[in-house]
């Protein structure tokens, strides 16, 4: 099975702000549900710019195949080998999938002089390996694309992808099925569990900006009711929304702010909500002031049902 991955279109237009949000939040969600909270803590350190830089001092295919060693260790596949070619190709790279342990890149030719951007291509490709061995797929290529994104950014690999965005007057590239500012979001998302600041790797300016409205998006999500770092208009919506579904039992009423109440078995009301860590729905009585945790990514969460 051949997966085509890192696409890129170079000279067409770049899609910008955040039409994959939901499919990002899922894959999120799906990742958390894959591998424990044990497990994502051995990616709490992203891939260092030294380890996947080419070097003057680098060969194409010597200083390629180091660069693939380097993402394969982090991104703790230490059992699989990557045999990585050039050829003429619609894509960025491809990626064959089989039962390893060998698997077979291919990056598209361009890559032999823009050699700056062969870390970013490898880290997609690399990942296509991790999530076939993990068997965590979603279904249709658009959306599985995106969940490899995701998880190469979440796991510390994606900033790469972020940084070989660029866009002026000579020309435009962007690799990768996100936007710039998804792999923002994203790359924030992580950040912020692992209290990590990616801003210093950048090298694209266009990348950096990218990077800090995808931040402005994801510290969004936890300033939403009925997190008690929402703002107070968030907190007067969430009260009207409460209002009325006290008001209409056993119905309920889904709220504008992504919450919504139910009544549960026992008759009492409840609100439903995504974890802003790893966006699985938690469920929570009305009742005030309450500290909850994620049963999912163990996110304590300060509450005002």
């Amino acid at each position: 099975m051949t997966r085509n991955g890192a696409g890129s279109r170079d000279g067409g237009p770049v899609v910008h702000g955040f039409p994959h949000l939901d499919t990002v939040r899922a894959a999120i969600t799906a990742l958390h549900r894959r591998l424990s909270p044990d497990a994502l803590d051995r990616y709490a350190v992203s891939v260092l710019p030294v380890d996947v830089a080419f070097s003057d001092a680098d060969e194409l295919h010597p200083g390629t195949q180091r660069i693939a060693r380097a993402l394969v260790r982090h991104l703790r596949l230490p059992d699989a080998r990557m045999i990585v070619g050039f050829r003429e190709m619609e894509y960025a790279a491809s990626v064959e999938l089989t039962a390893g342990p060998e698997y077979f890149i291919e990056l598209n030719n361009r890559f032999r002089t823009h050699r700056r951007d062969i870390g970013a291509a490898l880290a997609h490709e690399v990942t296509h390996v991790l999530l076939h061995r993990l068997g965590l797929s979603f279904p249709g290529t658009r959306d599985n694309e995106i969940l490899t994104d995701t998880v190469t950014t979440y796991l510390g690999a994606g900033w790469l992808l972020l940084d070989a965005f660029r866009e002026d007057a000579v020309g435009r590239q962007k690799l990768g099925y996100l936007t710039p500012e998804e792999f923002g979001y994203v790359l924030a998302k992580r950040a912020l569990v692992f209290d990590e600041d990616p801003s210093p790797w950048f090298t694209s300016p266009q990348g950096y900006t990218a990077w800090t409205r995808g931040r402005d998006r994801a510290r969004r999500d936890a300033r939403r009711p009925p997190l008690t770092a929402a703002g107070w208009t968030g907190r007067h919506r969430y009260a009207l929304d409460r209002r009325y579904a006290h008001q209409h039992p056993p119905a309920g009423s889904a709220g504008s702010g992504g919450y919504a109440f139910e009544y549960g078995p026992d008759g009492r009301l409840r609100v439903s909500f995504p974890c802003p860590t790893c966006h699985q729905r938690i469920r929570l009585p009305v009742r005030g002031r309450v500290r909850a945790r994620c049963g999912l990514c163990r996110t304590i969460l300060e509450c005002e049902t």
